[in-house]
Parts: C-alpha cells; sequence; structure tokens
C-alpha cells in the first residue's frame, strides 16, 4: 500500500475543485447559524455525522470493490436536494481529472466513461484511492476530513475567523472523526454481503434546505 498517496489525496492544493464549495458554510453564515467558532464547531459537528458519515462510507465502499452504479445511486437517494447532487456531480467530474491524471486505472476510466457528466463526489474518491493503492479506512477519512475541513476553510473567508480558531475546531472534532470513519468502513463492509442499502443513510435538513435556498442568490462567494 502507498500510504504516502493518502497524504496527495486529502490534499487541500490537490485540484479536486473543493475550494470551490463551501459544504453549506455559506448559507448557514447567512442565516445567522455560524457566527464564531463555537457555532462553526457545532456545523461542522452535524455535518461529520451526517453528510461525513454517509460521504465515508460510499467512499469506502467503492474501496472495497461495491459496485459504483450501485453506489452511485444509492448516494443519489441519500441527497434529496437537487442542488447538493448536481454539486456533488460537479465534484465528482473534476475529481475524476484530476484521479485519473494521478493514478490512472481502467476502473476509474470505466466509471468516467459510465457517468460522463459525473460520478458522485464521494464514490470517485473510494476509486480513486482504491487506485492510488489505499485502503478503505484511508478513503472514509479522507471523505470524513473533507465533510468538515471545507467548512472550518470558508468560514475563514465568510466571517474573516480567525484561522487558527479554525483549525482549532478541526483538532477538537479528531476524536470523532476517528469514530465516524471506524463507523463508516463497517457499514461498508456490511455492504459487501447485504448490498447498498446497509450503508448508513443520515441526514441533515437543514443542509438541504440551505442547498437549495442558496442555488438562487444571485451573487455568491461559493458554488454550494
Amino acid at each position: 500500500m502507498a500510504r504516502a498517496a493518502l497524504l496527495v489525496l486529502a490534499d487541500g492544493r490537490f485540484p479536486a475543485g473543493g475550494h470551490a464549495h463551501s459544504g453549506g458554510a455559506e448559507a448557514a453564515v447567512k442565516a445567522g447559524r455560524i457566527t464564531c467558532a463555537a457555532s462553526l464547531e457545532d456545523f461542522c459537528r452535524g455535518r461529520l455525522h451526517t453528510a461525513g458519515l454517509v460521504a465515508g462510507a460510499l467512499a469506502a465502499a467503492a474501496v472495497l470493490g461495491v459496485d459504483p452504479a450501485e453506489l452511485d445511486a444509492a448516494a443519489d437517494a441519500r441527497t434529496p436536494s437537487p442542488a447538493l447532487r448536481a454539486a456533488a456531480r460537479r465534484l465528482g467530474r473534476q475529481l475524476m481529472r484530476a484521479a485519473r491524471a494521478s493514478w490512472p486505472s481502467g476502473e476509474l476510466d470505466a466509471l468516467a466513461r459510465q457517468f460522463p457528466k459525473g460520478a458522485h463526489q464521494p464514490v470517485v474518491l473510494g476509486l480513486a484511492a482504491r487506485s492510488a493503492g489505499l485502503g478503505p479506512e484511508d478513503a472514509a477519512y479522507c471523505a470524513a476530513y473533507e465533510s468538515v475541513s471545507g467548512p472550518a476553510t470558508a468560514t475563514v473567508r465568510l466571517l474573516s475567523l480567525d484561522p487558527f480558531d479554525a483549525t482549532g475546531v478541526l483538532a477538537r472534532l479528531a476524536p470523532e472523526l476517528d469514530r465516524v470513519a471506524d463507523a463508516a468502513v463497517e457499514a461498508a463492509r456490511n455492504a459487501l454481503d447485504e448490498g447498498a442499502d446497509a450503508l448508513p443513510a443520515a441526514s441533515g435538513p437543514l443542509l438541504e434546505i440551505g442547498a437549495e435556498w442558496h442555488a438562487t442568490w444571485p451573487v455568491r462567494l461559493f458554488a454550494s
């Protein structure tokens, strides 16, 4: 296993398009739900245990060899918001470009042909991790971390939040991120025998509502 590949895949400078998305933070800031480091931590905790858990399980299942098309359908079913579905596919398409350039593989090529407009980002992430020689735990960690690092980084711009405070939020969430990654991998292993229905379907309704509201704004800093 080329474990150092995880550092490349999880690096914020990896050209996967995540920098253009706030993970719902922009809508939450405008709605007054994120105003400081403490409320950012609450937001990120909720996102970690819902969107982060689901993304981590999907990514881990892709590494383990669950059918990517089945996983993509499962991701669609777990994403009620059309705006979030579209954002996930845009991110998946961008990640696919970066992954194919970094770790060329027949599996990535096949998924790109099957979903020319983009598969859901966690599914692509899992196949990218698999192509890089990484395991399901690595993919789950990467997905779970992305679910909170995106909003934390975006809030520095949106609120001029001290970046040290934003980083402190991520550090305090680390033990919970461990538990979420473990739960995601366990669910992914169950999906090998039981299918994608065994994967978690945790939801954050305000994330879905906020995404639809955000999509109507004429001016915004982030794509989602």
